[in-house]
């Protein structure tokens, strides 16, 4: 049984910063990539970052390239997204996902809010 379970969502400020995390479980999370997307309000699915299984590498959208970092914990079966200079167009619902590269991701969290507004 696979979970995966985002927090840190909430409200910021535009340049503001926000750290998501997501908490795996159900499989042997130091040998899969894995990545986020968000959906923002009335918007299809955008895929913002990736990691590799052991973090040796990360990809990211031009979107957020030089404002996101992702991370891993594989210790502790944690992904990060830290979230720097926020803009509004940044507010979307962030899911946390296990990445399969070219067969995409085959599990999701339920997601955190990140909404950004003064």
């Amino acid at each position: 049984q696979v979970q995966l379970v985002e927090s840190g969502g909430g409200l910021a400020q535009p340049g503001g910063s926000l750290r998501l995390s997501c908490l795996a479980s159900g499989f042997t999370f130091s040998s899969h990539a894995m990545s986020w997307a968000r959906q923002a309000p009335g918007k299809g699915l955008e895929w913002v970052s990736g990691i590799y299984s052991d973090g040796s590498d990360t990809y990211y959208a031009d979107s957020v390239k030089g404002r996101f970092i992702i991370s891993r914990d594989n210790a502790k079966n944690t992904v990060y997204l830290q979230m720097n200079s926020l803009k509004p167009e940044d507010t979307a619902l962030y899911y946390c996902a296990k990445d399969r590269g070219a067969y995409g991701m085959d599990y999701w969290g339920k997601g955190t809010l990140v909404t950004v507004s003064s």
